[in-house]
């Protein structure tokens, strides 16, 4: 009798088709950050309204990222997978939180100037949590 050998796709296979996933929930992720930013930010501190937006946001992102990119349905590891996502949340809360300080720093009242830094700290925000989901919080469906 032939034994059976069993092949697996190599782990780069499914980033083609998870990568334009991610890039869309990232996108509309962003721009409910910025866009609750920009509201809550004449009643709050720069700080204090990107904690919110980015809090609120990331969670949808965990979610949506969990459902869509990485194909998890049902409830089965959904508390885990959120307290891992707040792990990328704090990465990115500690690099958004770092370019806000820098452009207060530099430049007071300026809300565009903030707007651009948070684009920016998102940005590679981004790439660090593609990272973590795949490698860690998604690891077994990636």
């Amino acid at each position: 009798m032939a034994q059976r050998v069993e092949t697996h796709a190599p782990r780069t296979a499914g980033v083609a088709r998870q990568l334009p996933v991610f890039a869309v929930i990232g996108v509309l992720s962003t721009l409910a950050h910025l866009g609750l930013f920009t509201a809550l930010r004449p009643v709050l501190d720069a700080q204090l309204a990107n904690l919110v937006a980015l809090f609120t946001t990331a969670v949808a992102n965990t979610a949506a990222n969990r459902r869509f990119t990485f194909r998890i349905r049902g409830k089965e590891g959904v508390a885990r997978h959120q307290l891992q996502g707040l792990v990328a949340f704090l990465a990115g809360l500690a690099l958004s939180s770092g370019a806000l300080a820098l452009v207060h720093r530099m430049v007071s009242d300026a809300p565009h100037v903030e707007i651009a830094a948070l684009v920016v700290a998102n940005g590679t925000a981004t790439i660090l949590r593609f990272t973590l989901l795949r490698w860690w919080v998604f690891a077994k469906a990636a």
